[in-house]
């Protein structure tokens, strides 16, 4: 077996491994480093070395999650984390055998995701203030995530060489540096392009940001943070009483593809959902809706004319 080297050259190991072989986002890589880093803490504790750790170790450190009440899908993404170090571990000789491997991870009850009406998403964008300097900006942005579902990361990195206006696509990339292909609608091509013809003019852009669709009064990108901000401050001015951030644009372009009768596998390859289950948490229409529609349509229901006077 290969020696296991200091804690900070097996994490920047570990990094890299996470990065190039199993092709994760830098977001992603980051929380694994993080929750390995509190495992690693949680062993040093009781002076365990990485050879000695067992699976009832483990399994003693995911109680020790449960017990400081950490939310399953905490839990869940720290164990994941876990597995996939050990799995490392084990690939790259620094021991014999994986003691994770039986290691199970919380199950997760699908929860619905908070979805804004169309009539909703239309006051998000009349909030906008018109006399503001991002306003055109602001507006592009709301028509971007809402028309093409993207995810705040995929927003914020969006390069003007990747859109093509004419045949109204752009190609983003998603999560492990997949590259996808998403259709445009024409109302989110206009608002880029007058933003990038007006008022983006305007701006004193950093060097190596010239490529970027999306930036600040400084000319820099925008931050993940900041497209939260501008998403709650003007849900609050449109008078929308729920937490909804960037994500909630995703989800309302998922469902409402869904509603207006897209096929699910086209929502899951516009989306870049690798598996078709992720998009199946889009079928969450309301029973009332659903009731509304047999009632219209089925031809039992059609047809039928009740008769007056009889009692069942």
């Amino acid at each position: 077996m290969r020696q296991i080297p200091d804690i900070q050259s097996l994490l920047r190991e570990f990094k890299g491994y996470l990065s190039l072989q199993r092709g994760l986002s830098s977001n992603t890589v980051e929380a694994y480093i993080f929750d390995v880093g509190k495992l690693i803490d949680y062993l040093m504790e009781d002076g365990i070395p990485l050879r000695d750790v067992d699976y009832n170790r483990l399994e003693n450190f995911a109680a020790a999650l449960y017990d400081l009440g950490i939310a399953d899908t905490s839990r869940k993404r720290v164990l994941s984390g876990t597995k996939s170090f050990f799995h490392f571990l084990k690939l790259e000789g620094y021991i014999e055998t994986d003691p994770a491997i039986l290691l199970e991870t919380p199950r997760l009850g699908r929860h619905l995701p908070e979805v804004l009406s169309v009539d909703e998403i239309n006051a998000l964008i009349d909030a906008i203030d018109p006399e503001m300097p991002e306003a055109e900006r602001n507006h592009a942005i709301i028509e971007t995530m809402y028309g093409c579902g993207l995810r705040v990361s995929e927003l914020v990195n969006l390069e003007i060489s990747r859109i093509n206006f004419d045949e109204l696509y752009l190609v983003v990339h998603g999560k492990g540096n997949k590259e996808r292909m998403v259709p445009m609608s024409p109302v989110s091509v206009k608002c880029i392009s007058d933003y990038l013809h007006n008022s983006r003019t305007c701006l004193k852009i950093k060097r190596g940001e010239e490529n970027i669709v999306f930036l600040n009064r400084r000319g820099h990108r925008l931050t993940r943070q900041m497209i939260f901000t501008v998403i709650r401050r003007l849900a609050e001015a449109a008078g929308i009483n729920r937490t909804i951030s960037p994500h909630t644009l995703r989800h309302s372009f998922a469902t409402h593809l869904l509603e207006g009768g897209a096929n699910l596998r086209a929502i899951q390859q516009m989306l870049g959902h690798e598996n078709i289950s992720t998009t199946e948490i889009y079928i969450h229409l309301d029973t009332t809706r659903l009731r509304e529609e047999i009632l219209l349509h089925h031809p039992r229901n059609i047809n039928y004319k009740p008769e007056r006077g009889k009692e069942c």
